[in-house]
This record gives structure tokens, sequence and C-alpha cells, in this order.
């Protein structure tokens, strides 16, 4: 071998050997870039779980706002007199819809008749009111209530209710769709 060709070997190898690093960097540039898509994608993942998306959990002013409506709302509907139920009945036009109104007019037909006879007075007062689901367009309630009974001539008697309490936002007013008791 001349020393020409041994410069042009080495040169060959030293190219070949310089090629390496440049590869190198390439392969690492790629590997940090789909590791880093898949950090991103993971982490968006996270922030995009059902528990953030509870409004219940992150808006304190909605929460606060729901629990009022709702609560002022089952007061008026469940509260009555002898002579003023329908007051209550008005009410439920103004707050309920759909299934809870439906559930509402069948039963508060057996109450206008019971609270006339007996002379029955209901007041009921919301104890406590936890929103356990919330979005931008509906809500989903546990509400504690107390109610108290006065009938002509006896002791007022006093119970307890737990209701689940679904309410959708129409034109800008919470209203009750649902309730059953728990």
């Amino acid at each position: 071998m001349t020393d020409d060709e041994a410069d042009d070997w080495f040169a060959g190898h030293l190219t070949h050997y310089e090629a390496w690093p440049r590869l190198l960097g390439a392969v690492l540039a790629l590997a940090l870039l789909a590791t880093g898509g898949y950090l991103f994608a993971a982490g968006q993942q996270l922030r995009d779980t059902p528990a953030t998306a509870n409004l219940a959990l992150t808006d304190t002013q909605a929460t606060t706002r729901v629990t009022g409506d709702v609560s002022n709302a089952l007061g008026r509907i469940f509260s009555y007199g002898p002579d003023a139920t329908g007051l209550a009945k008005e009410a439920a036009q103004q707050v309920l819809a759909g299934k809870a109104l439906q559930q509402y007019a069948a039963l508060f037909g057996q109450v206008e008749k019971q609270a006339a006879d007996q002379r029955l007075t209901l007041t009921t007062h919301v104890v406590r009111a936890g929103v356990t689901r919330l979005s931008g367009t509906g809500a989903h309630l546990l509400v504690f209530l107390d109610q108290v009974y006065e009938r002509r001539g006896r002791p007022a008697t006093t119970a307890s209710a737990q209701l689940s309490v679904t309410a959708e936002l129409r034109d800008g007013h919470w209203r009750i769709v649902e309730i059953s008791s728990i």
C-alpha cells in the first residue's frame, strides 16, 4: 500500500467515523420527539378525566348557584298550607320540568285534597344539599330535607327526607327534571 492509498483509505474510514455522530444525533432527536409526543398525549388524558370535567369540583360559583336554586325550588314546591296549595302548584310549574313535573302533578292532586280535609300544613327546609356532578347545562344533587307536618288539633311532626335530584339549566334558570327518594 502506497502512502496515497493509505491516505485515501484513512480518509474514507475517517469520513465513515465522522458520519456516526450525526446519525446518532438524528436517532436521539427522533427518540426524544417520540417520547415527548407520548408524554404530551398521556398528560392530556390525565387532564381530560371525568373528574376534571365535573364543574362541581372546580367552579364554586356555579356550584353555589345550582345548590341555591334547587334548594329554594324544593322548599317552594314541598311547602303548603290548607288554603295555599295553589302557591306550591304554581311554583312547580316554574321550577319543575319533564319527569319531575309529571310525578309532582300526579301526586299533588291527592295532597290538595288531604291538605284541605285535614287542615294540613307542610313546611320544608333544605338542611344540606351537595352537588355530585355539574356541567354547563346539567347537575345532579343529593339533598337532605326536614319537613314539619302540622294538622289541626295535633302536635307538629318532623320528618327527614333524602332526595336525588337532577336539574337542567334552561333559559338561565335551573329547573328540576328528576326527583327520586333515597
